[in-house]
């Protein structure tokens, strides 16, 4: 009898060692990634004839029931492929997610995995880079940035030697993709950096991890000498004699450490602080040196446009938006979890439809889009299509699509505090609109709290000032939820000055 538990850290932190250790010997235990439904962890996985059974949310008491009818336990979902969290997805990043045996490279190949990198060995560099242009990939980071572009520019640079760094660096709220990648397959993100490696001519590549992350961090660190004692990764990549290896860094939780420069200085062992652009980290950076600095995501993503084409890939999505996105779902919301479909599908069906409403019942006011620095968008602009420039013509932005859900009951202008205090907090204080305006924003949020009208144009100033004049994104984006609270809820802070 063979039965799946997974690793994950959201379901281990729920009791999945726990039930493990009931388990016992009585059956073969694969620990494997998540499944993405998180409000069902730990769910556990029967291999029976007819195809994986879910049961869950599992306890250490519900185990005995696995030994008998399965049809009878009182956790029993049906076959996993068959419910409908998983039948309306279209999995491409995250196929294995959930499936496979992460640290098995069998296992991951017995899934079609290393064919995009066997495609790219037998490629010259430059027809690789075309082929992930053409797909329309963009960086599933933040910023949406044509990954093609960034990755032509450092094969094309000169230099004695060249870097990939994967930034592993998960610290927007309700952002969790990342992780259950490394967790629950490893091998395609290292596969995607190998192909990055062969197509832009280097010969190292850094995961950048956050300290947060321990479970990813030592899976992450298994499979890179799995690959490497199986000639995935070193000095012959799958026998082709190209050189290509990779390792581990982590981070100590610096929050602007999950921007690309302080990020690079980190990484040297300097402090984590932005640097100045330019020059561009695709011509000066690691080290001084051309360096592709991708998102778990994008790299992760790679592989499944080498094995199965760009056109493929390309027919996926929305506008400039292509493939498919990892949604990230969380906050007061009835489903919470991981759901990849193709870009496009819109905001109120994310909300409702897939995540089900609040999870308290009451009425949705607003959902955070790409992390504490993203906007609040109200119900009235639900129809909003998920996808970067839809997004962005609403003042808005994806990130790495966390989607945090709010009901009735929140208080925005508290929000908008929390974002200005959250900035103050975490900024490098690099740049003086980042250090000295996060910490003014505060100090207008309390007045306009304490009844003072007269600070709400100088609150919306300041904003201006720090979009403008910030240097990386934590100064820069802070206005977004701000701006957006003050703009589609003004009762919020209307309220607060009447009841003065």
């Amino acid at each position: 009898m063979k039965i799946y538990v997974p690793l994950d850290s959201a379901a281990v932190a729920l009791g999945a060692d726990e039930v493990v250790a009931a388990i016992g010997d009585r059956a073969q235990v694969v620990r494997n990634g998540s499944r993405g439904m998180v409000w069902l962890e730990p769910l556990v996985e029967v291999e029976t004839d007819a195809g994986r059974m879910a049961f869950g949310p599992m306890t250490v008491e519900d185990v005995p029931g696995l030994f008998g009818d399965l049809s009878k336990h009182p956790k029993a979902l049906g076959l996993t492929e068959d419910l409908s969290w998983m039948k309306g997805q279209t999995r491409l990043t995250f196929a294995r997610v959930g499936v496979i045996d992460p640290l098995s490279l069998a296992d991951y190949r017995a899934h079609g995995g290393l064919v995009g990198l066997q495609r790219a060995v037998g490629m010259e560099p430059a027809a690789v880079v075309a082929e992930v242009t053409a797909s329309g990939l963009r960086g599933r980071g933040g910023a949406g940035f044509p990954t093609g572009i960034k990755w032509k520019t450092v094969s094309e640079a000169k230099a004695d030697r060249k870097y990939i760094v994967c930034n592993a660096d998960e610290g927007d709220s309700a952002t969790f993709a990342d992780r259950m990648l490394m967790e629950g397959d490893p091998f395609t993100l290292i596969e995607g950096m190998a192909i990055a490696g062969l197509a832009c001519g280097a010969v190292k590549g850094f995961v950048y991890i956050r300290s947060e992350y321990p479970v990813a961090i030592r899976v992450m660190e298994q499979a890179i000498v799995l690959a490497r004692a199986e000639g995935v990764l070193g000095t012959s990549v799958l026998g082709s004699g190209r050189v290509f290896d990779m390792e581990v860094r982590v981070g100590a939780g610096a929050y602007v450490c999950g921007e690309e420069t302080s990020l690079l200085n980190s990484l040297e062992g300097k402090r984590g602080v932005v640097r100045a652009k330019p020059p561009l980290p695709a011509l000066e950076g690691f080290m001084g040196k051309p360096t592709v600095v991708n998102n778990v995501i994008s790299l992760a993503t790679v592989p499944v446009i080498m094995e199965r084409g760009a056109a493929f890939y390309q027919a996926f999505g929305l506008g400039r938006s292509r493939g498919t996105i990892p949604l990230q779902i969380a906050g007061n919301v009835r489903f919470g979890g991981l759901y990849e479909c193709a870009f496009g599908v819109s905001l109120g069906d994310i909300v409702d439809g897939i995540g089900g409403g609040t999870l308290t019942g009451r009425p949705v006011k607003a959902v955070q889009v790409g992390g504490p620095l993203g906007a609040y968008f109200p119900r009235r602009l639900f129809d909003t299509p998920f996808a970067y420039e839809e997004f962005a013509g609403k003042d808005g932005l994806i990130g790495h699509a966390g989607l945090t859900v709010f009901d009735d009951s929140a208080d925005m202008l508290s929000q908008a505090r929390f974002a200005m205090e959250f900035c103050a907090i975490e900024s490098c204080g690099k740049c003086t609109p980042c250090r000295i305006g996060a910490v003014r924003g505060v100090e207008t949020v309390d007045r306009i709290a304490r009844g003072d009208a007269s600070a709400i144009p100088l609150l919306t100033d300041l904003c201006a000032t720090m979009k403008a004049g910030s240097l990386c994104a934590l100064g820069g984006f802070t206005p977004y939820p701000v701006l957006s609270a003050l703009t589609h809820f003004p009762d919020d802070f209307a309220v607060k000055e009447a009841a003065e």
